[in-house]
């Protein structure tokens, strides 16, 4: 549970190697918890989620018992994250003839390392556990405290251990915990209960449901508040490494949560309002009216890609104009009209850094630089050091004009320019100009030629030529309105074609291009949030066979992953490969990768309100591909809204606000 996270291997056993470990914050509190009987590990049988923030591992303690070829002793070990630290029961069972009596210990270590070392592959300085009562062992680095103990254990070095005897037939119980304090963490859990409604999803695809229940669970324990400012929830990006407020990520996640109520979307806006640019700082990528791109204690160091981003890092180039449709799209959900009035102001120092700050070269696009030399190379959601790569395999140079942060700067314009003019604030038509400038440009330098028609290309180099290669960062443009019908359904097509969408959801690369490998890190993977993002555009915009095909992708890779999916995973063929190859350092969970599975369920159903204006839509994916859905307990402002799609994908919805007009 959000700032705590465990990592383990399937056994349960949390050893001194790798990423292994139990994490606070930005820094890991325990690197060992291996569980010994009688000084050797127990066999390993099974491991199972049991639900937010719970896990059961079953093992075997084979020395012990009876001689048969049926194991006798049964250790299930039931291990549960809270926001300050852990807690483990471990249920020792006999069904031997004879009383079995063992040594059973827990062999703990803590070396306080930090996320970024530990990223690198490093370890950090191990600490030297001090027995501090009875069972207690305590590890101090400067302001972080660690606290393990095990109830009725003895403490031997750094270990606690207990003598167990099992008359046949018979139990025993073990606890022990770990207590980290943290005074100084950015982050914290937050208090009281959840800003989103948990729906009741029943699917004739039960793979559906499977994969929601899960995701709830997952985003339940991502839950995070600032430390200094707690009164408001935002989703943590993803365990382990992004375990901290990220602007693109929070807003992404908070977005496909506005179907199960605003709560988290007014959370999320009003922290990043918070920590708005107020200056020009090179160092940091701060810029006035800017949002930041991720908050940590320390800066975050990776030297093998020169890479040293202070704690307070704005170098993201697409962050503010999500903040402004996150707005708009919480507006039209029915966040409370004084909630929305109480951001306008940043709202209008956002579209300030639109105006001033996001075109440094005045070629009338958005485009980003690394100004520091120690920042992100990239910085679109495709931030890797080789993200950004021609048809050819050749990689482009900055500044870089990326092809979905023009729509999304677009769109950004167009609802900034409905919520001044709804609230009585000027500015508008400034706004709705840029827009149409910014499409008329758009279309004349972003079009190329590929081997399956036109399309947009990935991006705009330093030389404003066209990157060609064809990248799932073109689906994002659908919904945005930047595309006229005839490029809406070109899009489409190209994104439903073999070389994106033969793997498990949508390619992050084509595998005709010469960049392409299934393992890259966005030149080929599949990311699930990527291809939720292209499923609701194309459900928008009525591509409903489209959007199944992908739902269908993510939905097959979920079965495998234990309807739990993971930041990313190989982009290989679903006709080579029977479940999807896992990429090595993903994180699991994800908020986004969770919430994808909350913007397939609306894309079912397709609902979409417009509070303000008194109406909605019902549109449902054409042809119900995915079977009948039903979803209850969707949230319009205050009221809690039921929709049934049959089988033949006819559509109905209840409990519409009062007055709220359907078409």
């Amino acid at each position: 549970m959000a700032p705590t996270s465990a990592l383990s291997g399937a056994d349960g056993q949390i050893r001194p190697a790798g990423v292994q470990g139990l994490f606070h914050a930005d820094s890991r509190a325990l690197s060992q918890a291996v569980l010994l009987v009688d000084g050797h590990e127990p066999e390993a049988i099974g491991y199972a989620p049991a639900g937010a923030g719970r896990s059961r591992f079953t093992s075997l303690a084979r020395r012990l018992g009876d001689r048969t070829p049926d194991p006798t002793v049964r250790i299930d070990r039931v291990r549960e994250i809270a926001p300050t630290g852990m807690s483990e029961r471990v249920e020792i069972a006999s069904t031997a003839s004879m009383t079995v009596t063992a040594t059973v210990s827990v062999a703990l270590g803590c070396d306080f390392a930090s996320i970024d070392v530990v990223k690198s592959g490093g370890v950090g300085r191990a600490g030297d556990g001090v027995r501090t009562g009875p069972g207690q062992v305590t590890w101090q680095s400067g302001g972080i405290r660690v606290v393990a103990t095990g109830a009725g254990a003895s403490v031997a070095g750094e270990s606690l251990e207990w003598q167990v005897t099992l008359a046949p037939r018979s139990r025993v119980v073990l606890y022990w915990d770990v207590l980290v304090e943290d005074p100084e963490a950015v982050v914290a859990a937050p208090r009281g209960e959840l800003e989103w409604s948990v729906p009741g999803v029943t699917a004739a695809d039960r793979r559906l449901t499977r994969m929601l229940d899960q995701a709830l669970d997952d985003l339940t324990s991502l839950r995070l508040t600032e430390t200094a400012t707690p009164g408001d929830t935002f989703l943590g990006a993803g365990v382990p490494w992004f375990l901290t407020l990220f602007g693109r990520d929070s807003l992404w996640a908070a977005s496909m949560m506005l179907p199960l109520g605003t709560g988290l979307a007014a959370g999320t806006l009003r922290t990043l309002a918070r920590r708005q640019g107020t200056r020009l700082d090179p160092a940091t990528g701060e810029a006035p009216g800017k949002i930041l791109h991720e908050l940590r204690r320390n800066e975050f160091v990776e030297p093998a890609h020169n890479v040293r981003l202070p704690a307070a890092y704005y170098g993201t180039i697409d962050a503010t104009p999500l903040w402004i449709s996150l707005l708009h799209d919480a507006w039209r959900w029915g966040l409370a009209e004084a909630e929305v009035a109480a951001l306008l102001p940043h709202l209008e120092r956002a579209l300030g850094w639109l105006r001033d700050h996001a075109d440094p070269d005045g070629d009338g696009f958005v485009e980003y630089i690394d100004a520091s030399g120690q920042g992100l190379a990239n910085q679109g959601w495709k931030d890797s050091g080789d993200s950004v790569r021609f048809r050819h395999g050749g990689t482009a140079e900055a500044p870089i004009a990326l092809v979905e942060v023009q729509g999304y700067a677009y769109r950004a314009a167009r609802q900034g320019a409905a919520l001044l003019d709804a609230f009585g604030r000027p500015g508008a038509a400034e706004w709705r100009e840029y827009a149409a400038a910014l499409a008329e440009r758009f279309r004349a330098a972003f079009w190329v030629d590929g081997p399956h028609g036109r399309y947009p290309a990935l991006a705009l180099d330093r030389d404003k030529q066209p990157v060609d290669a064809l990248t799932s960062n073109i689906g994002h443009l659908l919904g945005t309105g930047l595309l006229s019908e005839e490029e809406t359904a070109q899009v489409a097509r190209l994104l439903a074609g073999p070389a994106m969408a033969a793997g498990f959801g949508l390619r992050t690369m084509s595998a005709e291009d010469g960049g392409f490998s299934t393992l890259s890190y966005h030149c080929g993977s599949i990311w699930p949030h990527d291809t939720a993002i292209v499923i609701a555009g194309l459900a928008r915009e009525g591509y409903g066979e489209q959007a199944a095909l992908l739902a269908d992708g993510l939905l097959s890779a979920a079965e495998t992953f234990g309807y739990r999916l993971p930041e990313l995973f190989a982009g290989d063929d679903r006709a080579s490969v029977i479940r999807p190859v896992p990429y090595p350092a993903a994180c699991r969970p994800q908020a986004w990768s969770a919430a994808a599975a909350v913007t397939i369920a609306h894309a079912a159903v397709g609902l979409y309100p417009d509070v303000p204006g008194g109406r909605a839509v019902l549109r449902p994916l054409s042809g119900a591909p995915l079977g009948a859905v039903s979803v209850r307990g969707l949230r319009i402002g205050e009221a809690r809204v039921d929709v049934h799609v049959d089988h033949d994908g006819k559509a109905a919805a209840t409990g519409l606000p009062a007055g709220m007009s359907l078409s």
